[in-house]
């Protein structure tokens, strides 16, 4: 396993559309093993791989105990329900977040790193990296999608505040 670097805005593979996995390979699942690694590494809750530089449709989300690591191929919202309105920020855009609306709870529907359907439901924190790691399939940034962005100071944002 290794931590690959993270792609920074405005690089425009950031805004292009991945590709669905049609085989899963022994590199397919590499790449995911690497991007858990690089997620945890950069400490964040989810990375795309277009955030990697590859447009393919894959995601890893570490958000919650109850789920833990979460890897998956071609994720996709089956469901979603209610409203959450709070700040975002991402790994490729450092030092920037974003007010941005979001479904409260999302039900998603994909492959496991085997090959396995597997559909997740998860509220809050879980449901916004789903959404956001989904969009960076799709070529869209939470900036975006904000209602508002606006630079976080340095030392709060190490501090997690």
């Amino acid at each position: 396993m290794a931590i690959r670097l993270i792609v920074k805005e405005p690089d425009e593979v950031l805004h292009k559309t991945a590709k669905a996995v049609t085989k899963i390979t022994p590199n397919v699942q590499k790449l995911l093993d690497d991007m858990a690694d690089t997620m945890y590494d950069a400490e964040g809750v989810g990375l795309a791989a277009p955030q990697v530089g590859i447009l393919k449709r894959l995601i890893v989300v570490d958000a919650d105990e109850e789920h833990g690591l979460i890897k998956m191929i071609n994720p996709e919202i089956i469901k979603s329900e209610g409203e959450q309105f709070g700040p975002e920020g991402c790994l490729s855009i450092p030092g920037i977040n974003g007010d941005v609306r979001r479904a409260e709870t999302v039900t998603v529907h994909g492959l496991d790193r085997d090959g396995n359907e597997i559909t997740i439901t998860g509220s809050g924190l879980l449901a916004r990296a789903f959404q956001h790691e989904i969009d960076h399939l799709n070529g869209v940034l939470f900036t975006d999608v904000a209602e508002k962005v606006y630079e976080i100071n340095a030392e709060r944002s190490q501090t997690g505040e």
